[in-house]
């Protein structure tokens, strides 16, 4: 099952929304990767881009937060911070050990629950934020 772009998941901030939208898309590349036996370089390639793209995203983010002053700026960095941990230790794994079934599970966990959910919970404040400064 593939995660699909939604209303719900925009912030209304469009450079964070662009790049949200195209972690969406790693993220799905690397799910269908996974499920229709994709070679170790595959998974490689993919699971570094994803996982590069992530790095690079979170610094922008937590600029734009500092520059719009964003009040829970400290907390939102350590749960970047605690995310790249996890994904890091879960893209070890599933080079290690290929793409078992349980281990896909917890990527769609993991990474893509996760994403979902932060953008949801956490990403939509930033927008908040921002909109009540204009």
């Amino acid at each position: 099952m593939q995660y699909a772009w939604s209303s719900e998941l925009e912030t209304g901030c469009q450079s964070i929304d662009e790049q949200h939208r195209q972690l969406v898309t790693a993220l799905n590349d690397l799910l269908f990767a996974c499920q229709h036996g994709g070679h170790r370089e595959e998974l490689k390639n993919t699971l570094d881009f994803l996982l590069v793209y992530t790095v690079q995203h979170f610094i922008d983010e937590e600029a734009f937060q500092l520059k719009h002053k964003y009040p829970d700026y400290e907390r939102h960095k350590q749960i970047h911070a605690d995310f790249k941990l996890v994904a890091s230790e879960l893209a070890e794994r599933l080079l290690q050990d290929g793409a078992t079934i349980g281990l896909i599970a917890e990527v769609r966990s993991m990474i893509g629950d996760w994403l979902v959910n932060h953008i949801k919970g956490e990403d939509l404040k930033i927008g908040l934020h921002v909109r009540g400064q204009s």
